[in-house]
């Protein structure tokens, strides 16, 4: 059974107790986890992976050393893996942007996994070609877009959705496009790099905008120090005012402003920038705007939330995440634009994956809507949730989400020894512990950091931990990221009273 195949008549049967197996196995470590994360310290962690993979002797010799039925690899190591993850599903792993998937979408990628098609080409993939087609279309109307003239494509997330926006952002702004891709990337360079006194391009973005932004002016020949960060206000929201002052003194020192990226949902805070303000001043100064929703854009589903990202039909491109917000297991990133015509320079021919006598037989290809050429069919999942639950359905597990961040830091107001940073706008806050009226920052930001790390060792809690933009001690916050629609307000409660105990702890070493 080792060598079957999982597609064909065939494949069904082969997989069906190999599931039980890996059903059983997931319920098993999970039991023996019996929390959010195992306990434990990072190494002790490794050493237990280490034993059970058994690291030693060659590749042969470890599969002959196998065991079968319960023994056999599969058991075993996805009874390790269980055991042994962070566990996004448990109401007290509250740190990440890490979805608890819906199992309607698992059970959904399974069927992808088993049949494996590739998006890279109409023959790989027929019917997930004209699937994802769809839902983008979907997708695009949710938006705000225009579904006949709006494209896109399903990405592995934020980062590379960011990375794309930037890049036809900057082919539309500098030129160049396809054809300098292929021929004239050294013109750019000099011309991006403002060297031989060319203008520069530059791209501006919220001071708390997602790192990737910064990673990909790099890629794109840009460097780093093209984003020029627009400071933010208490919340973490870009400054509408900021941006115009900044945008203003781009153009007169001769330089070039690319791109606006303008954030629906901060990873600290939740915040949306002004996106219609943005829209109007990009616009004014030639700039393409490029809205970062990956966490904020799952607030279109809710009838509550959507109003915050009043605008977002106005941006040139976004980005979304599914797999936030969305409640679908990773990758389940998606990349909007709002005119397909901005999309020609990552066109591409291929001639064994779209011959253009293919395309003109009515073969379509989405291979040049992608950086990637091998590509699963990520939409598959996102389509069947979405027919499954709806908009209306998921809303209600967006608003559920955001009435556990509102109860949760009511809890921290109210707490003597907790101090809230800001009201939540999604479904995140940050808060913190306070060792003492009048303590010294540095401090506080010791305790608080070392409070978090009690609870990962002992397997208590997975907060988040990040700082606020600044210089200097006293910056240091705790996080808790709400994705867990099934998870109490009682059980939210009861995770930052363990923050307080732990806190108490770690103040006895002072």
């Amino acid at each position: 059974m080792s060598a079957d195949l999982s597609g064909g008549v065939g494949g069904p049967s082969a997989l069906e107790p190999l599931l039980a197996a890996v059903l059983a196995a997931l319920a098993e470590g999970a039991a023996s986890r019996g929390g959010p994360l195992p306990a434990g310290l990072p190494q002790d962690i490794a050493a237990a992976v280490a034993e059970e993979f058994g690291a030693g002797g060659s590749p042969e010799e470890r599969a002959a050393a196998s065991g079968t039925g319960r023994d056999q690899p599969l058991s075993r190591l996805t009874r390790l893996l269980a055991a042994g993850s962070a566990d996004p599903a448990h109401p007290d792993c509250a740190a990440h942007l890490h979805c608890p998937p819906l199992a309607v979408a698992v059970a959904a990628d399974l069927a992808v996994s088993a049949l494996n098609p590739s998006q890279d080409s109409w023959d790989q993939a027929p019917a997930a070609t004209a699937l994802e087609t769809l839902l983008l279309r979907e997708l695009a109307q949710m938006v705000g877009y225009e579904p006949g003239r709006a494209a896109g494509v399903l990405t592995s997330g934020g980062t590379e959705s960011n990375l794309m926006g930037l890049m036809l952002a900057r082919d539309r702004v500098l030129g160049g496009g396809n054809e300098g891709v292929n021929g004239g990337a050294d013109g750019w360079r000099v011309e991006m790099s403002g060297v031989s006194g060319r203008p520069r391009g530059r791209i501006l973005a919220s001071a708390a905008a997602h790192f990737s932004v910064q990673r990909a002016a790099a890629l794109l020949g840009l460097g780093e120090d093209a984003v020029i960060p627009v400071p933010v206000d208490r919340n973490l929201r870009m400054r509408q005012g900021e941006l115009a002052a900044l945008l203003g003194a781009c153009r007169r020192r001769g330089d070039v402003p690319v791109a606006v990226v303008a954030t629906a949902g901060t990873t600290d805070t939740g915040a949306v920038d002004p996106l219609r303000a943005c829209a109007e001043l990009a616009a004014a100064h030639g700039a393409w705007l490029h809205v970062d929703a990956a966490y904020g854009g799952g607030a279109l589903l809710s009838d509550r939330l959507a109003p915050l990202l009043d605008g977002i039909g106005a941006a040139d491109s976004v980005s979304l995440d599914w797999h936030k917000l969305g409640w679908q297991p990773a990758a389940a990133g998606v990349f909007l634009v709002r005119d397909s015509e901005t999309y020609a320079s990552l066109a591409r021919r291929a001639v064994y994956l779209n011959p253009a006598d293919d395309e003109e037989a009515g073969y379509p290809s989405l291979l040049g809507l992608s950086l990637r050429t091998t590509r699963r069919a990520d939409a598959f999942k996102i389509a069947v949730t979405l027919r499954t639950l709806g908009r209306e359905g998921l809303g209600r597990l967006v608003d559920a989400c955001h009435d556990l961040a509102v109860a949760g830091a009511r809890t921290v107001r109210e707490h003597p020894r907790l101090e809230l940073h800001a009201e939540p706008v999604l479904t995140v806050f940050l808060f913190r512990y306070l060792v003492g009226e009048g303590d010294d920052p540095a401090v506080l930001d010791r305790v608080n950091a070392s409070l978090r790390r009690r609870l990962l060792r002992e397997g208590r809690a997975v907060v988040g931990r990040t700082e606020l933009p600044g210089e200097g001690p006293g910056r240091v916050r705790l996080k808790l990221t709400l994705l867990n629609p099934h998870t109490t307000p009682a059980e939210v409660e009861r995770l930052l009273h363990a923050v307080v105990a732990a806190g108490r702890a770690e103040e006895d070493l002072l």
